[in-house]
């Protein structure tokens, strides 16, 4: 599995495209901690951006 092997390389992963609570339970199980996708936002006008980071 690739995420064993970045895992053994020591290396950071990034998970494009997470839709599902599924999928992003059999990411946090395969200890892969870093995540993006419409799960948790769909992409955001910069000004809409601006008002969720203040």
């Amino acid at each position: 599995m690739i995420l064993s092997l970045v895992q053994h390389l020591e290396l950071h992963t990034v998970a494009e495209g997470v839709e599902l609570d599924e999928q992003k339970e059999f990411l946090q199980q395969h200890k892969c901690p870093t995540m993006q996708g419409y799960l948790f936002s769909r992409p955001l006008p910069a000004a809409e951006l601006e008002v969720l980071l203040s």
